[in-house]
């Protein structure tokens, strides 16, 4: 298949390795510009079987990555009883109205997953603002402006039925409306049925606010991780201009389909270079390494059959 995905070929650029203390896993990272450099920060998973997280910088964002020395942020289960099977799949999302990046993660609590945020200038002090979606939510990022005076989100509640991406609005960053569907699951035999989720923060263009969103599939010998892209309106994102059909982004290599959680590609973070043009995408695989892929803006949007100057 011609994807528009091209696998960086030092990939996986990250595994457990690469920490400077012992770690079982690294992946699902979330991932900014800080400074000079770009920044991960990074799912890791321990012995202990709970994960923290990890700030990562690499100046060019592939090669030499810098690890901090120590966790940027843990559970902290006597503040944050839902933190009691760990923290999980970071997003960031920088919002320059705040001059504070805000970080949207899984809160594993002893009721299921949960939606937490977190708000950082430096991503090293971190302000935890608590819960702000009950169990089971996860795969949660922010919009990084405001829509009149609302902030959005986009998440995944998950009942028991189909497992839909969702739209909630705040006016404080504390207290999150009911959803309102945005992109549905789809039935059948698609390669998206039954279950999709966020993946990287609403990346915006001019056509509209760009989506990777990951799609599961049951299969005889486990679920299957794929990624699609689809297209919301820049004023309304409620409203869906164009998604594809098929999956664009798949498991194919080694570290991808072999690991703790095989056949899974996970991305998490992305972020444009200052051309505008050529994005770098940061993905899970398989739950246990991180692996880059770039892609120029044009092709993913030529790929949802609209143009960069929409």
């Amino acid at each position: 298949m011609n994807s528009p995905f091209i696998r960086s070929s030092d990939n996986p650029i990250i595994t457990a390795d690469h920490l400077p203390y012992r770690a079982h896993a690294a992946f699902n990272p979330g991932a900014t510009r800080h400074g000079d450099d770009i920044a991960l920060l990074v799912r890791v998973e321990g012995f202990r079987g709970q994960s923290h997280f990890a700030v990562a910088r690499s100046a060019d964002g592939e090669h030499d990555w810098r690890f901090d020395l120590t966790p940027a942020l843990e559970g902290d289960v006597a503040l944050h009883p839902e933190d009691a099977w760990g923290i999980e799949d970071p997003r960031i999302v920088y919002l320059p109205e705040l001059a504070l990046y805000a970080i949207t993660f899984t809160s594993y609590s002893e009721d299921g997953p949960l939606v937490s945020l977190a708000l950082t200038e430096d991503l090293v002090t971190f302000e935890r603002l608590g819960p702000i979606c009950p169990p089971d939510d996860k795969d949660a990022a922010l919009f990084p402006r405001r829509f009149g005076n609302e902030w959005l989100m986009l998440h995944r509640p998950y009942g028991g039925g189909p497992a839909n991406i969702v739209l909630s609005r705040s006016p404080d960053l504390r207290h999150w409306s009911e959803p309102e569907l945005v992109l549905p699951a789809r039935a059948g035999g698609w390669w998206d049925a039954g279950k999709v989720g966020l993946g990287p923060p609403p990346l915006e263009t001019t056509a509209g606010w760009l989506l990777l969103y990951h799609g599961v599939r049951l299969t005889a010998s486990g679920a299957l991780y794929r990624s699609g892209l689809a297209l919301l309106d820049l004023d309304d994102p409620t409203k869906v201009i164009a998604r594809t059909d098929d999956w664009q982004f798949g498991p194919e290599t080694d570290y991808e389909r072999t690991g703790d959680v095989p056949n899974v590609v996970f991305p998490s973070g992305w972020v444009l270079d200052p051309s505008g043009e050529r994005v770098l995408v940061y993905y899970g695989a398989a739950d246990t390494v991180i692996g880059l892929a770039t892609a120029s803006m044009s092709d993913l949007l030529a790929t949802l059959g609209v143009s960069a100057a929409a």
